[in-house]
């Protein structure tokens, strides 16, 4: 039986999550007391018709009764039932952007500042996400960015390091992405803009992608970056880093930046990495465009 409780930080998609978990097959619950996992999990390894999917969603809702989560659980390893726990987190701007939009209010905040209610459920859910198995940041997650995680971790069975990559290429001439932690400027590959019968296709484009690649000065970058990230990425995940965002830039953001960020998807995900890949800008400009 696979027993999952969700949690983490409000706002950052268990609404979300669980919807995508009964679309994997789990039989889902919200808010239940943690005093009710135990006999709940015992139930579930008892029932006849046995439910060997279960996804629990315990959050800040309860109240006092979430300090009871942990002790619960150690009653549920008790009754030999495995359990694991997903703890969804967000940084603390999209947090507040999300809560703005949704003109809901924070569970510890109701008339307050959104702030202290967040920073003050971060203190409170410390201990429960140093014990989580899964560890998703949705500050940069689409609902099917998000669904696509949950499916890698509890379909394909994929281990996870705790690190999500995401490889987004843009355009300079619209700014870079603020989230990025790694930044690389490709303009000075040559750029297939100039070339009529490229000029509106796309990095997606094979023609594209074998023009871009064909070049040395490409290959020798490539290598030498993928080196790097094979340096850096071991160090972040020993530092306890769980998002790392790796931005790749052209003039417009939709032909070098567009395959050297597939490229690098692509060796990435060939060494078992959890990564995505963003196309932040490949759209803009490009009415019409042939991918």
């Amino acid at each position: 039986m696979r027993f999952v409780i969700i949690t983490g930080i409000s706002g950052a998609g268990k609404s979300h999550t669980i919807k995508y978990m009964e679309d994997l097959g789990f039989f889902c619950i919200d808010n239940l007391p943690p005093e009710l996992i135990p006999k709940f999990a015992d139930i579930c390894k008892r029932s006849a018709d046995k439910m060997d999917k279960i996804a629990l969603v315990v959050d800040i809702r309860g109240g006092e009764l979430l300090k009871e989560l942990l002790p619960a659980l150690d009653e549920v390893n008790g009754l030999g039932v495995s359990y694991e726990i997903l703890f969804l987190d967000a940084g603390d701007e999209v947090l507040i952007k999300r809560y703005k939009e949704s003109r809901r209010a924070h569970p510890l905040a109701p008339e307050g500042r959104l702030i202290r209610g967040i920073k003050e459920e971060r203190r409170i859910l410390e201990n429960i996400k140093g014990h989580a198995n899964h560890i998703i940041d949705t500050s940069n997650l689409t609902p099917k960015l998000l669904k696509e995680q949950l499916t890698q971790i509890f379909v394909e069975g994929k281990v996870f390091d705790g690190l999500i990559i995401s490889v987004t290429s843009f355009g300079f001439k619209y700014g870079i992405p603020l989230d990025c932690d790694l930044v690389f400027d490709v303009r000075f590959l040559p750029n297939p803009y100039y070339i009529d019968s490229m000029r509106k296709l796309t990095g997606k484009n094979e023609t594209v992608r074998e023009y871009v690649l064909k070049y040395k000065e490409t290959q020798v970058f490539l290598e030498k970056l993928n080196d790097m990230l094979e340096f850096l990425i071991p160090n972040y995940i020993k530092e306890g880093k769980s998002q790392l965002v790796i931005g790749i830039g052209c003039t417009g953001g939709k032909h070098r930046s567009v395959t050297i960020a597939d490229s690098i998807y692509s060796s990435l995900a060939s060494k078992g990495h959890r990564v995505i890949a963003d196309h932040r800008d490949i759209e803009k400009d490009n009415r019409g465009a042939v991918k």
